[in-house]
């Protein structure tokens, strides 16, 4: 799918970051026109939304997909702090403003999803809904817990240690394509390895992963020319457990944790990086839950489900009556 078929913007934001993002309009672009807010995660850029961008937009919607802080052709800040979700959430708040939008549907996966649930605590006024993939509703800690801690009780999230380390960015840099040959995979026996604390770092120098990636050779090579300014950017994300505890504490966010949206979390029998127990969890903590799980998916659902996860999200935005031509009901 060719990246110049979509309507490519760059906006200076009221934060003080540049963002490039797709602003794909419906024809009938409007005053009711529901826009959907789409947020990718790593190491990916918008081009992650690409099979689902078009068939929604032909369906009605608005779809605005930013590059995030740090990948693409987005600013990339060397603060860690530029990173916080606090701080993501209002860049992606003051996106909205720039384009003239009061409330979205806001769609993530991986950090995306993160990121998106955060967006619902720190502008709640901002959603009428929220679909979540493959990452579900974590709250906001009562109690700091670090990346290693976290890394120790669910073992898959070992491979963060080594993102979140000084030494990724310049060895990922050295070995970007094997970055990609070795995450964009379905779940597999050397996926499942790859995830643990170490051997991530092992795979990137020494053993290289070329066969069964889910991106093709074009593909590869657009994110490739996407990432030459580094890795800083991304790899930050992964560096603001504590400042996004303490930003969190001080917003006193852990006492009030409820998302009052409507959600929809769709994730993948097979991704190993998403807690089961996790999945149970959030409906505790969220008003109107729908849970989709795929059997048979891993984790990059958008490129291993693409017609599926397109369907699924217009099938329930229908059922909550957030269609186009309808934004008066959607938005009650």
């Amino acid at each position: 799918m060719d990246p110049d078929h979509f309507n490519h913007r760059q906006a200076r934001l009221s934060t003080g970051w540049t963002y490039h993002y797709v602003d794909e309009k419906p024809a009938n672009n409007g005053d009711q026109t529901v826009t959907l807010l789409c947020i990718h995660g790593f190491p990916d850029l918008w081009y992650g939304w690409r099979h689902q961008i078009k068939p929604w937009v032909q369906r009605g919607y608005r779809v605005v997909v930013p590059d995030m802080l740090g990948y693409g052709k987005t600013d990339m800040p060397t603060e860690t702090s530029a990173y916080s979700t606090k701080n993501l959430c209002n860049d992606l708040a003051a996106l909205l403003d720039h384009i003239g939008v009061t409330k979205a549907v806001v769609v993530g996966h991986d950090w995306g999803a993160f990121i998106g649930a955060r967006f619902a605590l720190w502008h709640p006024d901002r959603l009428l809904s929220l679909a979540i993939l493959s990452v579900p509703y974590i709250p906001p800690r009562t109690q700091y817990v670090s990346l290693e801690q976290i890394a120790k009780l669910f073992q898959p999230f070992g491979y963060q240690l080594y993102l979140a380390s000084e030494e990724s960015a310049a060895e990922i840099e050295a070995h970007l394509p094997t970055l990609f040959y070795s995450l964009y995979r379905t779940s597999d026996a050397r996926i499942n390895a790859i995830l643990r604390d170490g051997r991530l770092r092992e795979v990137l120098l020494n053993a290289p992963i070329t066969e069964g990636c889910l991106l093709n050779e074009k593909e590869i090579t657009y994110y490739l020319s996407n990432y030459e300014r580094g890795m800083i950017g991304p790899l930050s994300y992964y560096r603001t457990t504590q400042i996004r505890f303490g930003e969190e504490l001080a917003a006193s966010l852990p006492s009030k944790p409820r998302i009052t949206v409507p959600v929809i979390f769709i994730g993948g029998t097979d991704d190993k990086i998403c807690p089961p127990n996790t999945i149970e969890s959030q409906g505790a903590l969220i008003d109107k839950l729908t849970v989709v799980t795929l059997q048979g998916k891993a984790h990059w659902l958008m490129l291993e489900a693409p017609e599926i996860v397109t369907d699924e999200i217009l099938f329930w935005l229908k059922g909550l009556g957030m269609v186009p031509g309808n934004r008066q009901q959607c938005c009650l």
